[in-house]
């Protein structure tokens, strides 16, 4: 009897045809934004960079809600919790590099 209870809890933290269906329709529209915007040369060059970008994050969002199931299960809290914390120590990595290398420029 555990088990099924255990099989029951694990196949309800998998998401749902629907979720899946959703979360490749975003996907797919996400990545043909961009490609129709570079494509087509719409926009100027910083704002194709800014679509480009924008376009990512939000990939990243959907990959991580309808995909990895971040906000379901038990530890939907920790998990968020350890996600804002390696996208804190990965955003100090890359501006300490970029503050580095501009450093490193001006003072050669």
């Amino acid at each position: 009897m555990s088990q099924s209870n255990s099989h029951d809890t694990h196949s309800e933290s998998h998401g749902s045809l629907k979720s899946y269906v959703i979360g490749f329709f975003l996907s797919i529209v996400l990545t043909i934004i961009p490609l129709v915007v570079i494509l087509n040369h719409m926009f100027s060059e910083g704002a194709r960079i800014v679509i480009i970008l924008a376009m990512a994050i939000l990939q990243f969002a959907v990959q991580l809600v309808f995909f990895m199931h971040l906000k379901e299960g038990e530890n939907a809290r920790w998990n968020m919790m350890a996600l804002v914390l390696g996208l804190i120590i990965l955003l100090t990595i890359v501006a300490g590099s970029i503050w580095i290398m501009t450093y490193n420029q001006v003072a050669h």
